[in-house]
């Protein structure tokens, strides 16, 4: 008699799903980030939009260079100046950071789950302008609030709105020129943040993706810092001409009830006109010294705080997220 076949062996068990970090986590991860970053960088973002502002209309320009920009501001506004507006920058991140770099990172997770693999790049592109047009709109007011807050010092004593602080630039903007104010600009910001997250968040991932795969380079605070670097420069450069007819338009006032500028065109066209098609690029070097590192230090922030969250809650070693 033949001996009885063998039972099958049992079908071995699925592999379990990776731990994602939840939805609501990524938006105050991204946040926080952010927000970390403008407390090393507000400086420079004084800097930047003081320089984007001067010599309007072809007027004598208030400032020489960068440092020529910052001394003054030193010298005649006392060394505490330069973090003026730091409270709007910081809900400036708190909205608009946290807006965009979520909805960056769960999309880019979404698309990995569901391809099973790395974005291609004009998914990773598309998902930087989804991102970067919510992000904008949430963040808006209080874009306008640090962009007034950061110029005012350099006006006429008479014409200065001397806010107190953010909540005070946004109850008073709301209560003397109405609530739709807090959204003036709000489609070239919206414009800037397209191209900005379009161009930074796409550079970023492809960078680290070209660094790992033609360098063999590791996770690590050298392959942050270099592909944030290179985002930084490209995002400087495809940007700056939006940023500038945004902080226009946000710091313009009437005149004789008529706004300055009719919207970020007519800005964009003026400046060519009247400053020079070299003026869209106006402070140039206090904006990439600022969204260079502010790119870097949100990166490596971000990358770490994830890592924290796999390890401490989820108790695994997750990658970054990005």
């Amino acid at each position: 008699m033949s001996k009885p076949s063998a039972a099958p062996a049992p079908a071995a068990a699925p592999a379990p799903a990776a731990q994602q970090i939840p939805l609501g986590m990524k938006f105050v991860l991204g946040g926080s980030a952010g927000m970390a970053a403008a407390c090393i960088v507000q400086p420079l973002d004084l800097v930047k939009t003081r320089m984007q502002i001067s010599g309007v209309g072809g007027a004598a320009k208030e400032y020489k260079n960068s440092i020529d920009c910052l001394t003054k501001v030193i010298t005649n506004e006392g060394p505490l100046a330069v973090y003026k507006g730091l409270g709007a920058g910081l809900l400036r991140q708190a909205t608009y950071t946290t807006g965009r770099l979520g909805v960056y990172t769960y999309l880019n997770d979404f698309y990995k789950v569901k391809f099973n693999g790395e974005p291609l790049l004009l998914a990773r592109m598309a998902m930087g302008v989804v991102a970067g047009a919510c992000g904008a709109f949430i963040g808006t007011p209080a874009e306008v609030a640090l962009i007034r807050m950061t110029a005012d010092g350099r006006l006429p004593v008479e014409q200065r709105r001397n806010y107190t602080n953010v909540a005070n630039a946004l109850s008073r903007i709301v209560k003397e020129e109405g609530v739709a104010t807090l959204w003036r600009g709000c489609v070239p910001t919206m414009g800037r943040a397209m191209i900005v997250n379009m161009a930074q968040l796409t550079s970023y991932s492809q960078a680290k993706s070209m660094f790992i795969k033609n360098f063999e380079m590791k996770e690590g605070l050298r392959l942050h810092f270099l592909a944030a670097m290179l985002s930084g420069l490209i995002t400087t450069i495809a940007s700056m001409p939006m940023d500038i007819a945004k902080t226009r338009i946000q710091n313009m006032k009437y005149i004789d009830g008529k706004p300055e500028y009719k919207g970020a065109i007519d800005v964009l066209g003026r400046i060519a006109r009247q400053e020079g098609i070299l003026a869209l690029w106006k402070g140039f070097t206090p904006y990439y010294c600022r969204l260079g590192p502010h790119t870097v230090f949100t990166f490596i922030f971000l990358e770490n705080l994830n890592k924290l969250y796999f390890k401490h809650v989820l108790g695994t070693s997750g990658g970054s997220g990005l």
